[in-house]
């Protein structure tokens, strides 16, 4: 099939607005958790917080989703919702005891709670822009000849977003202080700038109204048995990919803090080689995806998140950390590349804000609920209990996060190979 060309003005609205989109959600599923820490002193917060704002990403999504299906409009909903997701990242300035702008004193308890408050306020603006609207304008605008590239770029557009926010958090962070307001003010505004550019970039909304059905019937709608029983590859793909996201999530929310705060590794010298070698080599092995074939390449990846796991597990000095680091974050990047590439080929055009609802529950919503929770029951193995600034008690996050998150991901090859099974089953049919 010969690919379709998408245009500088697609390539740069795909580029802009998810490269910000993943830098303020690089900012809520990885700096938040070591803003938690240094603001209440524990590690009690980072799976309280990751799950509530999952669940409330994935309710959003559901409802602006299917929203925007009904509208036939993208474009004003990740511009307004880019403006005021820069806004609320700016609030949490005020929410930390330490900071020079805050109202609170000495106040961990309140400080945490309104911080998971504030997170679940982000991820509903951040949901409707990005999950919701987002994700469906990159479905509308792209084909299966080209989605391959589209989603290899966008999977490293996290870890590109990660790399700028650990370059900057050093020098925006006083880390004696533990002074965050200058890196919510600067990111918040960052944010709120992309949506305002976005009103002038994003090209015109190409998805037509879909009113045939009142607005209740199209949010339940991935939920009827007879949908499912209709797109058997989209839930098998979409199964797989939930079973991935646990296994990631069982690490991913401590990882930095374990980094930074467990190994007390520099930032820079260590998560900036993992996360630009990883970019790189998942460009690398995205734009030839289609041409190696993409079960070969999620397969591998299985194997790289593997490999990277045990290593992580078996290894706490920096190089060891780093080359670990690398060899998971690339087989992370890749099979999210592969499986998101999937979930969109399988979705059904005239539908994909409907989906993106359900794309959420699995992908987001039951991993994020999930994955902390184990990573912190694995973190309790052979370990002693904490002591926080304020006097708190935690556990804080052991290399037994990377070996069970190892083991977890071994189980995505079920649904893998029941989905590769019948996409050769269906191929046969039509030929």
């Amino acid at each position: 099939m010969k690919a379709t060309k998408l245009g500088v003005r697609k390539w740069l609205s795909f580029i802009v607005a998810g490269l910000i989109g993943q830098l303020a959600w690089a900012i809520e599923n990885n700096y938040l958790n070591v803003y938690a820490y240094d603001a209440t002193g524990v590690y009690n917060y980072i799976p309280i917080m990751t799950a509530a704002s999952a669940v409330v990403a994935t309710l959003t999504t559901l409802l602006m989703g299917a929203l925007s299906d009904r509208l036939g409009k993208r474009k004003i909903f990740v511009s307004a919702g880019y403006i005021i997701w820069g806004i609320s990242i700016i609030l949490f300035a005020f929410l930390d005891p330490h900071s020079s702008v805050t109202f609170l004193t000495n106040a961990a308890f309140l400080s945490g709670t309104l911080i998971v408050i504030m997170d679940c306020v982000m991820t509903f603006f951040g949901s409707t822009a990005n999950d919701a609207a987002f994700n469906a304008f990159v479905t509308d605008n792209t084909d299966e000849s080209n989605r391959g590239k589209v989603e290899s770029v966008l999977s490293i557009l996290p870890l590109v977003a990660m790399i700028a926010i650990v370059l900057l958090q050093g020098m925006l962070v006083d880390p004696i202080k533990k002074d965050w307001s200058i890196f919510f003010f600067i990111f918040g505004g960052i944010t709120t700038l992309a949506g305002i550019g976005c009103l002038f970039l994003l090209p015109k909304d190409v998805k037509a109204p879909n009113k045939e059905e009142p607005y209740i019937k199209n949010i339940v709608y991935g939920f009827k048995p007879s949908v499912i029983k209709a797109q058997p590859k989209l839930y098998l793909a979409l199964t797989a990919f939930m079973v991935f996201s646990i296994a990631i999530q069982i690490f991913m929310p401590y990882f930095m803090v374990y980094v930074n705060k467990v190994l007390l590794f520099d930032m820079v010298s260590t998560a900036g080689p993992i996360l630009g070698v990883a970019c790189i080599l998942t460009v690398v092995f995205g734009f030839f995806m289609d041409k190696i074939g993409k079960y070969k390449v999620v397969f591998g990846a299985i194997g790289a998140v593997v490999v990277g796991g045990v290593l992580l597990f078996l290894l706490n000095q920096q190089i060891g950390v780093i080359i670990g680091g690398i060899i998971l974050m690339t087989g992370y990047l890749l099979a999210t590349a592969v499986l998101g590439t999937k979930v969109r080929d399988f979705t059904p055009e005239k539908e994909v804000g409907l989906f993106q609802g359900i794309r959420m529950i699995f992908v987001v919503m039951i991993p994020m609920v999930t994955g902390p929770y184990i990573g912190q029951c694995a973190s309790m193995i052979n370990n002693e209990m904490t002591k926080g600034d304020f006097g708190q008690w935690s556990y804080a996050p052991t290399p037994y996060i990377f070996l069970f998150s190892a083991i977890a991901v071994l189980f995505v090859l079920i649904p893998l190979i029941i989905l590769y099974k019948k996409e050769k089953q269906d191929e046969q049919v039509s030929s």
